[in-house]
C-alpha cells in the first residue's frame, strides 16, 4: 500500500489506495481476512506478476497513458479489451449462442498479437478472453501470454479444460486469471451446462487453488437460479473453494427465438444486488454484478467507454452481449477502430439514465439501443441468428419498463437519504 501511494498519480487513484488503507486497519473485517488469503495463498511469482500487471501496468500506468491518448483521438480509450479467439465450445449450454459449428470463426494468432501490441501503446494492459471456449485456443493463449508478459490476460471458460499442465503454465507466467462458469450447485449447472460439468469444474478448482493461482466464478443468474447463486450457501462453497472474486451476470436473451422465460424477474435483479451487497460486508471474496453496479461504474462501461468486445470474426462491437458493429478489427488498427461511428454514437449518451440502476441500453433502455444503431448504421452481428434493433428493442420493452418501476423506487430512495 505504501509503494501504491507513491505511484498513485491520478487523484480516483489515490483515493482508492486510502480507502484500501483504511479497510485493512481493521483485522476483524472481511477484507482484511480477503487480502490474507490471497497475499498468503497464492503462488509468488503469480502473487508478484499479477500486482505489478494490474495495479501499476493497467492501473497507475495504463489509465493516464488512456486519457492522453483519448485527447487525442477524440473517443474514450478503453481500460480493457475483450476479446474472443474462437466461437467454437466444446459445451452447448442452453440459451448460449456459442457451440461446435462447422464454420465457426476464429481470430489467429497474429491478430490477437496486434491488437494486444496496439492496445499497449494506448495504455491497455488487461485483455480478457471469452468465446466460445476460450481454452480450445490453449496453446495461443500461452503463446501471448508470453510475448506480452507486462498484461492481465483474463479467461471466461467453462472450466472443463483446465488440467496440471495448464495449471503449471499459469505458475511459470503469471499473468493469466480465468473465471470459471456455474449456474449453482451441481443439479443447476449440469441442468444447463451438461451431466458432470459441475464435477469437472470443481475438479478444476482443486487445480487452480493447489497450484496457488488466483482464479475466479462466472455465474449467470436466471429466473430458475437466482435464489441459489445468491443464497450464502452457495457463495460460502466458493470461499471454501479459494475462489478469489465472482464475475454475477443475469442471463440476456440474445437470438430470434430464445426464451424470455429464462430471464431473472425485475424482483430477482433487485433481491440479488440486496445479496451480493450484504456479501461484500461479510464475506473474504470480491463480488462484481456486472448490471447492477452501474452506481460503481457511473453506468454503462461499453462502446469503448472503458472496454468493448471484438468477436471470432473480428467484429469490434460495444459488448459481449450488443451484437452490432460498422468495423471490423481485421481491416484496420486499433485506433481507427476505437473512433468507429457505433461508439462515438454510445459515448455521447452515456450514462443512459440518470438512475444508474438502469445503466444497460440492451435491457433497461432498449429505445437507445435502437437510436445508437439507426444513427451510426451498425449492422448485426450474432452469428447464427438474425433478429432486427427494433424487433429486439420490443421484445425487451416490457421487462425494461417493470425494472424502471422497481430500480427507480430503490434510487429515489437512496438519493433521498
Amino acid at each position: 500500500m505504501a509503494l501504491a501511494e507513491k505511484m498513485a498519480r491520478d487523484a480516483h487513484h489515490r483515493e482508492m489506495v486510502a480507502a484500501g488503507k483504511r479497510v485493512l486497519q481493521d483485522k476483524e473485517s472481511n477484507w482484511y481476512k480477503y487480502a490474507q488469503r490471497l497475499l498468503t495463498t497464492t503462488h509468488p511469482h503469480i502473487r508478484e506478476r499479477l500486482a505489478v500487471n494490474f495495479f501499476v501496468n493497467a492501473t497507475f500506468i495504463g489509465v493516464p497513458r488512456q486519457k492522453e491518448w483519448a485527447a487525442r483521438l477524440g473517443v474514450a480509450v478503453p481500460w480493457a479489451i475483450l476479446m474472443d479467439p474462437t466461437e467454437k465450445c466444446n459445451l452447448n449450454c442452453l440459451g448460449c449462442w456459442a457451440g461446435d459449428y462447422p464454420r465457426a470463426q476464429e481470430l489467429d494468432l497474429a491478430t490477437m498479437d496486434r491488437i494486444i501490441t496496439e492496445g499497449e501503446k494506448l495504455g491497455i494492459y488487461f485483455t480478457a478472453m471469452s468465446g466460445g471456449e476460450p481454452l480450445l485456443r490453449k496453446t495461443d493463449i500461452l503463446t501471448l501470454a508470453e510475448r506480452h508478459p507486462d498484461q492481465v490476460f483474463h479467461l471466461f471458460t467453462n472450466g472443463t479444460l483446465i488440467d496440471e499442465h495448464f495449471v503449471e503454465e499459469m505458475v511459470r507466467l503469471g499473468n493469466i486469471t480465468v473465471a470459471i462458469s456455474l449456474e449453482g450447485f451441481e443439479e443447476a449447472t449440469d441442468a444447463r451446462r451438461g451431466k458432470g460439468v459441475f464435477q469437472k469444474v470443481m475438479r478444476a478448482m482443486d487445480l487452480l487453488r493447489e497450484g496457488g493461482t488466483v482464479f475466479g466464478a462466472s455465474v449467470t443468474y436466471t429466473r430458475k437460479n437466482t435464489e441459489e447463486v445468491g443464497s450464502e450457501a452457495f457463495i460460502d462453497m466458493l470461499v471454501d473453494k479459494g475462489v478469489a472474486f465472482v464475475w454475477f451476470f443475469t442471463y440476456i436473451p440474445i437470438g430470434k427465438d430464445v426464451d424470455l422465460q429464462l430471464m431473472a424477474t425485475p424482483e430477482q435483479r433487485a433481491w440479488m444486488f440486496e445479496q451480493i451487497t450484504r456479501f461484500r460486508q461479510t464475506k473474504p471474496i470480491f463480488l462484481v454484478d456486472f448490471w447492477n453496479d452501474g452506481e460503481a461504474s457511473n453506468g454503462c462501461i461499453a462502446g469503448g467507454r472503458r472496454y468493448f468486445h471484438i468477436n471470432a470474426a473480428g467484429e469490434v462491437e460495444p459488448c459481449a452481449f450488443v451484437h452490432y458493429s460498422t468495423c471490423n478489427i481485421k481491416e484496420m488498427s486499433l485506433e481507427e477502430a476505437l473512433q468507429n461511428p457505433l461508439f462515438r454514437a454510445y459515448q455521447k449518451r452515456q450514462p443512459f439514465s440518470p438512475n444508474l440502476r438502469r445503466p444497460c441500453p440492451l435491457i433497461d433502455n432498449p429505445e437507445i439501443l435502437r437510436e445508437i444503431v439507426h444513427e451510426s448504421g451498425a449492422r448485426f452481428t450474432q452469428l447464427h441468428d438474425n433478429e432486427t434493433v427494433d424487433e429486439f428493442a420490443a421484445k425487451m420493452e416490457p421487462y425494461a419498463r417493470a425494472w424502471a418501476g422497481i430500480a427507480d423506487r430503490i434510487w429515489e430512495e437512496k438519493t433521498s437519504v
